[in-house]
Protein backbone atom coordinates (compact mmCIF):
# COMPACT_ATOMS: atom_id res chain seq x y z
CA UNK A 1 0.00 0.00 0.00
CA UNK A 2 1.57 3.33 -1.03
CA UNK A 3 2.28 5.66 1.89
CA UNK A 4 0.49 8.58 0.24
CA UNK A 5 -2.77 6.67 -0.33
CA UNK A 6 -5.82 7.80 1.60
CA UNK A 7 -6.35 4.37 3.17
CA UNK A 8 -2.76 4.21 4.41
CA UNK A 9 -2.98 7.72 5.88
CA UNK A 10 -6.20 6.78 7.70
CA UNK A 11 -4.78 3.49 8.98
CA UNK A 12 -1.54 5.17 10.01
CA UNK A 13 -3.35 7.76 12.14
CA UNK A 14 -5.84 5.20 13.47
CA UNK A 15 -3.53 2.36 14.53
CA UNK A 16 0.16 2.65 13.72
CA UNK A 17 0.67 6.19 14.97
CA UNK A 18 -2.35 6.46 17.26
CA UNK A 19 -2.21 9.95 18.75
CA UNK A 20 -2.86 8.79 22.31
CA UNK A 21 -1.23 5.38 22.54
CA UNK A 22 1.75 5.75 20.19
CA UNK A 23 2.44 9.51 20.04
CA UNK A 24 1.27 10.21 23.62
CA UNK A 25 -0.78 13.27 22.69
CA UNK A 26 -4.12 14.00 24.34
CA UNK A 27 -3.34 12.15 27.56
CA UNK A 28 -5.31 14.55 29.83
CA UNK A 29 -8.81 13.72 28.53
CA UNK A 30 -7.72 10.12 27.92
CA UNK A 31 -7.03 9.61 31.63
CA UNK A 32 -9.57 12.08 32.98
CA UNK A 33 -12.74 11.08 31.13
CA UNK A 34 -12.17 7.36 30.63
CA UNK A 35 -13.89 6.31 33.85
CA UNK A 36 -17.22 5.46 32.20
CA UNK A 37 -17.94 4.21 28.69
CA UNK A 38 -20.75 6.72 28.02
CA UNK A 39 -18.66 9.79 28.86
CA UNK A 40 -15.60 8.34 27.12
CA UNK A 41 -17.59 7.76 23.92
CA UNK A 42 -19.02 11.29 24.05
CA UNK A 43 -15.63 12.86 24.71
CA UNK A 44 -14.19 10.85 21.84
CA UNK A 45 -16.90 12.07 19.48
CA UNK A 46 -16.49 15.68 20.63
CA UNK A 47 -12.72 15.50 20.19
CA UNK A 48 -13.10 13.87 16.77
CA UNK A 49 -15.48 16.61 15.66
CA UNK A 50 -13.04 19.29 16.83
CA UNK A 51 -10.18 17.43 15.09
CA UNK A 52 -12.12 17.31 11.84
CA UNK A 53 -13.12 20.99 11.93
CA UNK A 54 -9.63 22.09 12.98
CA UNK A 55 -7.89 19.96 10.38
CA UNK A 56 -9.98 21.15 7.48
CA UNK A 57 -9.78 24.76 8.64
CA UNK A 58 -6.01 24.44 9.08
CA UNK A 59 -5.71 23.19 5.51
CA UNK A 60 -7.45 26.26 4.08
CA UNK A 61 -5.71 28.65 6.48
CA UNK A 62 -2.35 27.21 5.46
CA UNK A 63 -3.22 27.76 1.79
CA UNK A 64 -3.95 31.43 2.52
CA UNK A 65 -0.84 31.89 4.63
CA UNK A 66 1.37 30.36 1.96
CA UNK A 67 -0.27 32.49 -0.74
CA UNK A 68 0.44 35.69 1.21
CA UNK A 69 3.86 34.41 2.40
CA UNK A 70 3.00 34.84 6.09
CA UNK A 71 3.53 31.26 7.26
CA UNK A 72 4.91 32.55 10.56
CA UNK A 73 1.30 33.19 11.67
CA UNK A 74 0.43 29.49 11.31
CA UNK A 75 0.51 28.59 15.01
CA UNK A 76 -1.55 31.58 16.14
CA UNK A 77 -4.18 30.96 13.45
CA UNK A 78 -4.43 27.28 14.30
CA UNK A 79 -4.91 27.99 17.99
CA UNK A 80 -7.67 30.50 17.21
CA UNK A 81 -9.45 27.99 14.96
CA UNK A 82 -9.18 25.21 17.56
CA UNK A 83 -10.55 27.45 20.32
CA UNK A 84 -13.46 28.48 18.07
CA UNK A 85 -14.24 24.87 17.14
CA UNK A 86 -14.27 23.84 20.80
CA UNK A 87 -16.62 26.70 21.66
CA UNK A 88 -18.94 25.61 18.86
CA UNK A 89 -18.97 22.01 20.12
CA UNK A 90 -19.39 23.14 23.74
CA UNK A 91 -22.34 25.41 22.96
CA UNK A 92 -24.01 22.69 20.87
CA UNK A 93 -23.54 20.12 23.62
CA UNK A 94 -24.85 22.50 26.29
CA UNK A 95 -27.98 23.17 24.20
CA UNK A 96 -28.74 19.63 23.02
CA UNK A 97 -27.33 17.45 25.82
CA UNK A 98 -27.03 19.34 29.13
CA UNK A 99 -26.56 16.12 31.14
CA UNK A 100 -23.60 15.09 29.04
CA UNK A 101 -22.27 18.65 29.19
CA UNK A 102 -22.25 18.45 33.00
CA UNK A 103 -20.77 14.92 32.95
CA UNK A 104 -17.79 16.00 30.85
CA UNK A 105 -17.25 18.98 33.12
CA UNK A 106 -13.92 20.77 32.84
CA UNK A 107 -12.60 18.30 30.28
CA UNK A 108 -14.79 19.67 27.48
CA UNK A 109 -13.21 23.16 27.42
CA UNK A 110 -9.83 21.50 27.91
CA UNK A 111 -10.12 20.13 24.37
CA UNK A 112 -8.88 23.61 23.40
CA UNK A 113 -5.50 22.86 24.97
CA UNK A 114 -5.44 19.24 23.85
CA UNK A 115 -2.07 18.82 22.21
CA UNK A 116 -3.44 16.08 19.93
CA UNK A 117 -5.60 18.60 18.08
CA UNK A 118 -2.84 21.16 17.59
CA UNK A 119 -0.46 18.33 16.72
CA UNK A 120 -2.88 17.09 14.08
CA UNK A 121 -3.02 20.49 12.38
CA UNK A 122 0.75 20.91 12.50
CA UNK A 123 1.56 17.35 11.38
CA UNK A 124 -0.73 17.53 8.35
CA UNK A 125 0.75 20.89 7.39
CA UNK A 126 4.33 19.67 7.62
CA UNK A 127 3.47 16.46 5.73
CA UNK A 128 1.94 18.68 3.01
CA UNK A 129 -1.28 16.69 2.73
CA UNK A 130 -3.86 17.75 0.19
CA UNK A 131 -7.52 18.25 1.16
CA UNK A 132 -8.57 14.58 0.84
CA UNK A 133 -5.45 13.38 2.65
CA UNK A 134 -6.09 15.90 5.45
CA UNK A 135 -9.65 14.64 5.73
CA UNK A 136 -8.44 11.02 5.96
CA UNK A 137 -5.73 11.97 8.48
CA UNK A 138 -8.12 13.82 10.79
CA UNK A 139 -10.78 11.12 10.54
CA UNK A 140 -8.19 8.42 11.30
CA UNK A 141 -6.77 10.38 14.22
CA UNK A 142 -10.26 10.97 15.63
CA UNK A 143 -11.25 7.33 15.22
CA UNK A 144 -7.99 6.34 16.91
CA UNK A 145 -8.74 8.69 19.80
CA UNK A 146 -12.21 7.17 20.18
CA UNK A 147 -10.74 3.67 20.07
CA UNK A 148 -8.14 4.46 22.73
CA UNK A 149 -10.49 6.24 25.15
CA UNK A 150 -13.26 3.62 24.78
CA UNK A 151 -10.81 0.75 25.32
CA UNK A 152 -9.49 2.48 28.42
CA UNK A 153 -13.00 3.17 29.74
CA UNK A 154 -14.04 -0.43 29.18
CA UNK A 155 -11.02 -1.72 31.06
CA UNK A 156 -11.55 0.72 33.91
CA UNK A 157 -15.21 -0.24 34.25
CA UNK A 158 -14.29 -3.93 34.38
CA UNK A 159 -11.65 -3.25 37.02
CA UNK A 160 -14.23 -1.60 39.28
CA UNK A 161 -15.63 -5.09 39.79
CA UNK A 162 -12.22 -6.63 40.50
CA UNK A 163 -10.73 -7.11 43.93
CA UNK A 164 -7.50 -5.09 43.75
CA UNK A 165 -4.91 -4.32 46.39
CA UNK A 166 -5.18 -0.80 47.83
CA UNK A 167 -1.79 0.20 46.43
CA UNK A 168 -2.84 -0.39 42.83
CA UNK A 169 -6.24 1.30 42.84
CA UNK A 170 -7.11 4.65 41.28
CA UNK A 171 -4.50 6.60 39.35
CA UNK A 172 -1.85 3.88 39.70
CA UNK A 173 -4.06 1.33 37.95
CA UNK A 174 -5.08 3.85 35.28
CA UNK A 175 -1.45 4.52 34.44
CA UNK A 176 -0.64 0.80 34.36
CA UNK A 177 -3.57 0.20 31.99
CA UNK A 178 -2.47 3.08 29.78
CA UNK A 179 1.03 1.62 29.63
CA UNK A 180 -0.23 -1.83 28.68
CA UNK A 181 -2.52 -0.39 26.00
CA UNK A 182 0.34 1.70 24.68
CA UNK A 183 2.62 -1.32 24.50
CA UNK A 184 -0.01 -3.25 22.57
CA UNK A 185 -0.44 -0.40 20.08
CA UNK A 186 3.30 -0.08 19.62
CA UNK A 187 3.10 -3.50 17.99
CA UNK A 188 1.22 -1.92 15.09
CA UNK A 189 4.24 0.27 14.32
CA UNK A 190 5.70 -2.52 12.22
CA UNK A 191 2.83 -2.22 9.72
CA UNK A 192 4.05 1.16 8.44
CA UNK A 193 7.26 2.22 6.77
Amino acid sequence: MPTDSVSFIFLNAFLMNNFVLALFLGICPFLGVSGKLKTAWSMGLATTLVMLISSLSAYFINQLLVYFAIEFLRLICYIAVIASAVQLVEMSMKKFSPGLFRALGIFLPLITTNCAILGLALFQTFKEYNFIQSLAYSTGAGAGFILAIVLMAGLREKLELANLPNTSQGAAMSLMLAGILSLSFMGFAGLGN
